[in-house]
């Protein structure tokens, strides 16, 4: 566990595997932690690849900022970050909001990126509809704490089978959406009611894109991901069976397999 003061916040993150091998970044979404990666961290890791996990601001062990946090402030923490550590570019990827912020990075930092991982996320602004719930819901977070949402929420943040079929998986998720600091979750969801329409950036990406998607994800299904593939043509796609919104942690065999498989087949020379 490593911590660095960037941008007016306290960063916490893990940095594991050769310092030498091609560096990924990966961006956990909300209410989450850099925990949430814990299987793909171990199997690239031990792939030879240099893994770095970061909470995000307002999220796991990293320094809450109160209000509204864009997903630039994001981005930009994590090219700070990136900088801290003398990287320069890397694999860049994120699921759900953190598949967004992955998105944010690409248009505010292309140069740093070497390819993208995009997991159960979408690209679209937020609509009107969707920017008062968000409002809404982080009011209520503030108001209530995290219990009653993450209640709410598990069965769609896992497939609701999984729910039943993986009681360790679902605590495990459970025990993070808790513990997260609803002043941070409620500054996140009022930023990302804001964020712009990704639809217009990601064509130019030149870059090597993997989408991947839970086939039973009901947050952002299997639609939205084929509406990301038909915005990059050169992207490869990965429908992860038996698993929701959050198919790393539901089946961390397949999405790992899937992520292996692309970064040896799209950076051959650097894994």
């Amino acid at each position: 566990m490593n911590a660095i003061d960037l941008r007016g916040a306290t960063i916490d993150y893990d940095d594991l595997g050769p310092s030498t091998g091609l560096p990924v970044l990966l961006i956990h979404g909300h209410p989450f932690n850099r925990t949430l990666w814990a299987p793909q961290a171990r199997a690239l890791s031990e792939a030879g690849y240099r893994v770095i996990t970061p909470d995000l601001r307002g999220y796991g062990r990293s320094g809450v900022t109160p209000g509204k946090v864009f997903l630039s402030d994001f981005a930009d923490d994590l090219a700070a970050l990136l900088d801290h550590l003398a990287i320069e570019r890397a694999v860049v990827g994120g699921v759900s909001m953190g598949g967004q912020i992955t998105m944010e990075f690409q248009r505010r930092h292309p140069g740093r990126v070497h390819a993208l991982v995009l997991s159960d996320t979408s690209a679209p602004a937020e609509t009107e509809e969707g920017r008062e719930f968000r409002n809404r819901l982080a009011d209520r977070l503030l108001a209530e704490g995290m219990d009653g949402y993450a209640g709410e929420v598990i069965d769609k943040m896992l497939a609701a089978y999984n729910v039943t079929a993986m009681p360790d998986v679902a605590e495990r998720v459970l025990a993070m959406m808790r513990a997260t600091d609803p002043r941070g979750a409620a500054a996140a969801l009022r930023g990302r009611a804001e964020r712009p329409d990704y639809r217009d950036s990601l064509p130019a990406v030149r870059e090597p894109v993997l989408i991947v998607v839970g086939a039973d994800d009901v947050y952002t299904p299997v639609a939205d991901a084929e509406a990301i593939h038909r915005l990059v043509p050169h992207a490869t796609m990965a429908v992860i069976k038996d698993a929701g919104h959050l198919p790393g942690a539901e089946q961390p065999e397949r999405f790992n397999a899937a992520l292996l498989d692309f970064l040896s087949t799209q950076l051959p020379t650097h894994g």
